[in-house]
């Protein structure tokens, strides 16, 4: 009886875990991150992204929000270069469920599997010194993507929102 009461726990779990996007990020620790104001994005690293260029324009008007929110402004000659990086793969789930039954065999009673794929994707945001070129934060955020038109500019949002919550790097 124990374990019907726990399996609505385990599937909000589940569905919890699916819904996260899980993020990183790595920096320069020589690096002032208070002397960056204004960014622009680096058209050559945009451009070799194999996405949708209406995906493309969903990261990058994503990223234009969050920069703006953190007191950052677009600017031809900027402090920050920004440049992006995608990648996709398929992530399978494989859930076997073994049922109640009768008899003294352990096995006994309604075994299945359940094979699941779901599309999951990694963004990396690339922060570059627009002086000296050289990269000086990194962000990457993956989780489960989605084919629905109506939810993906929500998607991308969080994307892009959870990773750059850790710029700038709290410097200890």
């Amino acid at each position: 009886m124990k374990t019907i009461k726990l399996l609505p726990l385990l599937a909000l779990f589940i569905l919890a875990s699916c819904s996260s996007v899980r993020v990183n990020s790595d920096y320069d620790k020589k690096v002032n991150f208070e002397n960056y104001k204004t960014y622009a994005f680096l058209k050559s690293g945009v451009d070799k992204v194999e996405i949708s260029d209406l995906d493309k324009k969903r990261i990058l008007r994503s990223i234009d929000e969050v920069m703006s929110t953190k007191g950052f402004t677009k600017d031809s000659n900027p402090d920050l270069l920004i440049s992006i990086f995608t990648k996709e793969k398929e992530r399978v789930d494989i859930y076997n469920s073994y049922g109640f039954g009768w008899g003294w065999n352990p096995y006994w009673g309604m075994n299945y599997t359940n094979v699941s794929t779901t599309p999951e994707g990694v963004l990396y945001i690339d922060l570059i010194d627009a002086k000296t070129k050289e990269l000086v934060w990194q962000g990457e955020g993956s989780g489960n993507l989605t084919k629905d038109t109506n939810k993906k500019d929500e998607r991308i949002y969080t994307f892009v929102s959870k990773i750059l919550e850790q710029y700038p790097p709290e410097i200890k």
